[in-house]
């Protein structure tokens, strides 16, 4: 039985990677074990004694798993870029979001916005608010997640609009993706991926990691609501 590879990564590379990186790697290596979630969520498990042979997440928790010996820093390599943006329901209007002030117009005019919990997005958009003096008109009546998709509550009817990164707006049906957040209210989030330190398959993820920083790679990440970063193999 050939070898199965273990990645933990975090939900904004979901799009690309489900649509074009995983199958192609499944083809051609076999199945592989995934585990989805926030890199919040990824770390509280890694702390707790969760492992695999890759792990993807933001760049400074992985900044983190290095210094605690926890990936081979040698083998941390950028893959990708999100930005944050805004969704709604297919079919509805999207409001201009264009600027600062047309994006706070679009947030306190909603009857509900919603966010997650624990991820890059959500704990941005609150600090966000906050600065721009409108949290109290946004955030009682905000409808929040603990993990997951912030876009699956527009299609509940919970909530007009979700905060997310772009890439995880665009991984729920029935969701269109208004546009990202403008220029000076944004927060690129960069994400690299790396090697655990006691992977039980080293050389299986160096391959995947060599995948995963490809020419074709990078179309997948255009496609996925992502930019790349220097891709590198190593």
């Amino acid at each position: 039985m050939s070898p199965r590879l273990r990645l933990l990564t975090t939900l904004a590379v979901e799009v690309a990677f489900k649509r074009s990186l995983l199958p192609a790697w499944s083809q051609k290596n076999g199945d592989l074990d995934v585990v989805w979630a926030p890199t919040n969520v990824l770390m509280d498990q890694i702390a707790q004694g969760a492992r695999g042979d890759v792990v993807i997440v933001i760049d400074k928790p992985m900044a983190k798993l290095a210094a605690e010996g926890i990936v081979d820093q040698s083998t941390i390599v950028p893959i990708a870029q999100a930005k944050f943006g805004l969704g709604v329901q297919s079919g509805t209007n999207k409001p201009d979001i264009s600027t600062p002030e047309a994006f706070a117009q679009a947030v306190t005019s909603a009857r509900s916005v919603a966010y997650s919990l624990t991820g890059a997005s959500g704990r941005y958009f609150v600090e966000l608010v906050e600065r721009l003096g409108i949290a109290d008109q946004v955030l009682p009546k905000a409808v929040t997640i603990d993990a997951g998709f912030t876009g699956e509550k527009l299609l509940t009817g919970e909530a007009d609009l979700a905060v997310q990164q772009v890439s995880e707006l665009m991984s729920v049906d029935g969701v269109d993706v208004v546009g990202p957040f403008p220029d000076p209210l944004q927060q690129p989030t960069d994400f690299s991926a790396a090697i655990f330190a006691d992977a039980a398959h080293p050389d299986l993820a160096r391959r995947f990691i060599a995948h995963l920083t490809s020419s074709e790679a990078a179309d997948a990440y255009r496609s996925g609501g992502l930019t790349p970063r220097n891709l590198v193999r190593i």
